[in-house]
């Protein structure tokens, strides 16, 4: 018999496995599985969400996006299967409401975010408030090695307008994220 628990370590193990070979753009170079390893924990710890299939989208928020479609990966349909078998058709809803369409040119994916958010479950604004969260304050305290002042501010404005579409989701999220928000770099 499966546990909560279980799934959600479950979930976090695929990620991780999947992840294996991605590092985030800070200067060390840090495993990426940290960065869907922390949106599990600001739901879960910070913001206190059991729902255990948006704790598990959190883990795979960005498997369908990084981890399938490209040169030696799966395709997205394989990649969709899988989450849907694995994990059931919620999880897959989930993942899919804040998958990006990386065939976009990148403004245009991030345009199509602001649209998006408010129109996203319930569960997947959780998951999108998370991500924001961490973004911010890894871009605040390590950010990516070629970033300027002005992009970091960009990136900043560019959440709050996300974020803002949001609102009204949870409280506590949207308080972890304005003090994210606050630590923006000088």
């Amino acid at each position: 018999m499966e546990t909560a628990l279980g799934r959600v370590i479950d979930a976090i193990a695929f990620a991780a496995h999947a992840h294996r070979q991605q590092k985030r753009k800070d200067p060390d170079g840090t495993p990426y599985i940290n960065h869907p390893i922390a949106l599990v924990r600001i739901l879960s710890v910070e913001a206190g969400v059991q729902d255990v299939d948006v704790l598990c989208a959190a883990a795979l928020h960005d498997y369908l996006e990084d981890c399938c479609g490209g040169k030696d990966q799966p395709s997205l349909e394989k990649g969709r299967n899988e989450l849907a078998q694995r994990f059931g058709p919620v999880v897959l809803s989930l993942v899919e409401a804040v998958t990006d369409d990386k065939t976009l040119p990148k403004e245009e994916r991030k345009r199509l975010q602001i649209e998006h958010a408010a129109h996203i479950p319930e569960g997947a604004k959780l998951v999108k408030l998370a991500d924001k969260i961490a973004n911010l304050r890894d871009i605040a305290r390590t950010p990516p090695a070629d970033w300027e002042v002005d992009r970091k501010h960009k990136y900043f404005d560019w959440a709050s307008q996300v974020v803002a579409r949001l609102r009204g989701t949870h409280a506590a999220l949207e308080a972890k994220f304005d003090e994210a928000l606050a630590a923006r770099p000088g």
